[in-house]
């Protein structure tokens, strides 16, 4: 099946949500767009994913933490790739205007 769209289409300015929009969706590999506007997880709350990561910005910034207390942090244009398993948390990211990430987790 043919799909095509583009990833700044309709982009909200919502600080009070964070919205992921599901891209492409296969039994092994989901692409996601994620928007946050100064969104952060909750205190104390980490991701343990049981698939890889690997995220890039488009726009904005975003700061991730791990468990360990050691910090990425993510301009427009840099990518991370976050094994299974590894604990982490989005710290924050930017208020001012809309963060826009493109997340592919495959197994």
């Amino acid at each position: 099946m043919r799909a095509e769209g583009n990833i700044f289409r309709d982009i909200p300015f919502s600080p009070a949500e964070e919205e992921t929009l599901s891209i492409l969706s296969t039994r092994n590999l989901r692409i996601e767009r994620i928007v946050s506007t100064g969104q952060a997880s909750a205190e104390g709350f980490w991701y343990e994913q049981k698939e890889n990561e690997w995220i890039v910005v488009l726009r904005g910034r975003g700061v991730i933490e791990y468990e360990d207390g050691s910090l990425t942090e993510l301009g427009e244009g840099d990518w991370l790739h976050i094994p299974a398993r590894l604990r982490h948390r989005v710290k924050e990211t930017s208020s001012d205007r809309p963060t826009v990430w493109l997340a592919v987790f495959h197994r």
